[in-house]
């Protein structure tokens, strides 16, 4: 309000479309027509409307939008907020430019001389580590917002479970009479699977066929309600066959679960409640966010199923239990942030859960119930959490102590993908030595028909970004002479997610 009265303008960054709905509602209730809303879900003419506007000489004071509105241009810039600034969502991978919206955002308040706010309950790894280091301050909330109490949160044994033969469905026995205790209580629950579709792939109980994308180096996902598999990379889609096509049995069955499934179990569980999905499959409008949403708040849905999209600073008054389905699949993923996520989403996730007077429940479903990342997120310890992780990060040389670069190497040709990518690691060898891991394939090393080999550069933080810049131009320059690698890809990914 200070800075409106000063005539400044402020931007509002949120990591999902999905979270303008609720903001915008209650923004616009204080600030009216002063509120402009820029994100990819509005049309070619509001978006052009828009940036008119905000040409004019009465432009929008307030923008609230996801990461594309830091581009709109402002004439008076004052402060820049950052909300949920640890989402992996600020980041544009592909296609090119490549860049991270927290980080844009604080340059871009530091050209126009305005005040940058970054907020999170789980800070990432950098972000924390500056304030730390004294380049950013920080303030605490020690209590949740209007005195809510903070969620009890269970950590259910599944392998345990299963072992007793008590694992009836996805859901625990404790999960379970948990949602029944909230619906008696008119309350409603959130259940979080971190994977949408029916089943992660379909397979062959006899010979182990399992269906792959031919575009992609990837297996396909069994989507039951288009009776359909797609491919999570490319979005191409094949339709399920009746038999398996090499040993030609009737022996095709899902393995694992997706929010799809999930939706379906509990509503067989539940038959009497209304039980809704909110993933990218039934969001793919911007109408569809705000109807789920807004039938959520208004409890005309008691079950809401979800992707990660469900933990991302949305607040329901009526929500009493969240359970968070297969965790495990949160943190074993090949990646030295997979813990990191995974302790992010499972704290958010647990946020949902009694956002008013009545405190929530949280369960938690492990097979692996020992694993410490359960213990720091029970206790809400984001500091032991912190300094835990940080050991590793220093001992392995990652972010915060160096900065990545991942060079990836594309072509429709795997042999001159293989090339191009040995032959320019050697030359970048020359120059930065051990630095330099690789070339290695990814874990997915064939997407929309061209392979991939990737370089993946670990350095220190005191190296000249115009030094490094000028090894890695001129090393590409050597590479292009040779006339067969020419029409190779290359580019280059600086602090990649």
């Amino acid at each position: 309000t200070l800075l409106l009265a000063e005539g400044k303008q402020t931007l509002y960054l949120l990591p999902e479309i999905a979270l303008t709905t609720q903001l915008t509602q209650r923004l616009q209730a204080v600030f009216g027509n002063r509120l402009g809303i820029y994100h990819s879900g509005i049309n070619d003419n509001e978006r052009a409307e828009i940036w008119l506007k905000m040409l004019s000489p009465q432009p929008y004071e307030i923008i609230i939008g996801a990461r594309s509105s830091l581009f709109l241009p402002f004439q008076r810039l004052g402060l820049v907020i950052v909300d949920e600034e640890h989402e992996s969502s600020y980041k544009q991978q592909d296609p090119a430019p490549r860049y991270h919206a927290r980080d844009v955002a604080v340059m871009l308040a530091f050209i126009s001389g305005a005040k940058t706010l970054l907020g999170s309950a789980t800070p990432s790894m950098e972000s924390y580590y500056n304030t730390q280091t004294g380049k950013y301050g920080l303030v605490t909330l020690g209590v949740r917002f209007n005195g809510s109490l903070m969620p009890e949160i269970a950590i259910e044994n599944t392998r345990e479970l299963r072992r007793r033969k008590k694992m009836k469905t996805v859901l625990s026995p404790k999960t379970i009479e948990l949602i029944h205790s909230a619906l008696e209580e008119c309350e409603q629950v959130i259940l979080f699977r971190n994977r949408r579709g029916f089943s992660p792939m379909i397979t062959c109980n006899q010979c182990e066929w399992t269906p792959k994308c031919s575009r992609c180096d990837v297996s396909l996902t069994y989507h039951k309600s288009n009776k359909q598999l797609v491919c999570h990379y490319c979005n191409s889609t094949y339709p399920v066959p009746n038999q398996c096509p090499s040993c030609h049995q009737d022996s095709l069955v899902p393995m694992g679960q997706g929010t799809e499934q999930l939706e379906e179990e509990v509503t067989q569980l539940f038959p009497a409640c209304r039980v809704a999905r909110m993933d990218m499959d039934t969001t793919r409008g911007k109408e569809r966010y705000e109807q789920i949403i807004e039938d959520f708040q208004q409890q005309k849905i008691q079950i809401l199923v979800g992707t990660q999209m469900l933990s991302k600073g949305l607040d329901f008054d009526h929500v009493k239990v969240v359970g968070v389905v297969s965790a495990d699949s949160l943190l074993n993923y090949p990646d030295f942030r997979s813990h990191e996520r995974g302790f992010q989403m499972m704290t958010q996730a647990a946020g949902r859960a009694g956002r008013k007077k009545t405190p929530g429940t949280v369960v938690i479903q492990s097979s692996d119930p020992e694993n410490p990342i359960y213990s720091y997120v029970k206790t809400n310890d984001y500091m032991g959490f912190f300094h835990a992780q940080l050991k590793e990060r220093s001992l392995f040389h990652y972010p915060p102590f160096y900065r990545l670069i991942r060079v990836v190497c594309k072509h429709r040709d795997r042999t001159k993908v293989e090339k191009a990518a040995s032959d320019y690691a050697e030359l970048i060898k020359r120059s930065l030595q051990g630095r330099v891991l690789g070339p290695n394939k990814p874990v997915v090393d064939r997407v929309q028909l061209q392979y991939i080999r990737e370089i993946l550069l670990k350095l220190e933080n005191g190296l000249s970004p115009q030094k490094i810049r000028d090894i890695l131009k001129n090393a590409e320059e050597k590479l292009r002479q040779e006339t067969d690698l020419r029409q190779v890809t290359l580019y280059y990914d600086v602090d990649p997610l």
